[in-house]
């Protein structure tokens, strides 16, 4: 096993404590999630989950994928990117908040204190449905079902329906597999996943709901921003959201009046991109730059 993985499982396990409330079982304490995502700089949920804004929700929609890795590993967050999927909707960008849920193989003692635990606070057995009832809007499903596919199916088209609607179509990620594809395929909600299988979810235990877990490479916390688009998935510590969204403000900019010298037909390539080499230009440049964050800004205040 490996250390990220080990730390995960212990993380898990040690959350499972007698408290008997819905909002405790298998997953950090309130006093936990804050101390593990103390940078966050935005509100919380009432469990302690940090809440990204929605208006930077909405602005990461313009975003790509290389916009985000222009920030992340520079801040030493090297391993927040994942791909390989299959993707429904590569032409639909995912954007929400992450709501973490990690599966691990069955083991029937652990089974068996899991499911004691959720017993007497009521919930009956621990499965798939236990934490999709708890999803909330502008959530995004981050499963880790550590790439089974047989008995790996997170859901099925009512599921996945219900996903749907109770998160606003924010969107799923499952390092595992999904079920019903036909029916699911004409969905109007983004999703992950690593393969299509005809089974039920099987021989698995939910081993924690909102804490730490390993999709492929990627270590994901309760309340990142998970951002997908058609080359594979980030998730975006919130400490880093504001200033992921504001650069690529900053890249959308440089690219438009790149194009646009372009379109002049005057210039090289290696005169304009990527920084012009005329002092005259790059004087241009800047300004256009400078005014145009300031039309953004006043459309998006911080």
């Amino acid at each position: 096993m490996s250390q990220s993985v080990r730390l995960t499982f212990v993380v898990a396990i040690a959350a499972l404590t007698p408290v008997l409330t819905h909002a405790q079982l298998f997953t950090l304490t309130k006093d936990q999630m804050i101390e593990y995502t103390a940078q966050n700089p935005f509100e919380r949920f009432p469990d302690g989950r940090p809440k990204v804004p929605d208006e930077l929700i909405e602005r990461a929609r313009g975003m790509s994928s290389e916009e985000v890795l222009a920030i992340l590993p520079g801040k030493g967050f090297r391993n927040q990117y994942e791909d390989g999927f299959r993707i429904l909707h590569p032409d639909k960008k995912l954007v929400g908040r992450a709501f973490t849920v990690q599966f691990m193989p069955l083991r029937p003692d652990l089974d068996g204190v899991i499911n004691a635990r959720a017993q007497a606070a009521g919930l009956g057995r621990m499965y798939n449905q236990t934490a999709i009832d708890m999803l909330q809007p502008g959530d995004v499903l981050v499963v880790d079902l550590f790439g089974q596919a047989e008995g790996g199916t997170i859901v099925g088209d009512n599921l996945f329906y219900y996903i749907m609607r109770a998160t606003k179509g924010a969107g799923l990620v499952v390092d595992g597999a999904i079920r019903d594809l036909e029916g699911i395929s004409g969905m109007d909600m983004p999703a992950y996943f690593r393969r299509a299988h005809p089974s039920a979810i099987s021989n698995v235990i939910i081993s924690g709901i909102n804490i730490p877990v390993r999709i492929g490479k990627a270590t994901v916390m309760p309340g990142d921003l998970v951002f997908g688009d058609s080359e594979g998935v980030y998730f975006i510590p919130p400490a880093l959201v504001q200033q992921v969204v504001d650069n690529a403000d900053v890249i959308h900019i440089h690219d438009e009046w790149t194009r646009m010298k372009f379109d002049e037909g005057k210039y090289k390539s290696s005169e304009i991109y990527g920084t012009p080499k005329d002092p005259a230009l790059k004087k241009e440049y800047d300004e256009y730059l400078k005014k145009r964050l300031e039309e953004i800004r006043k459309k998006n205040p911080k």
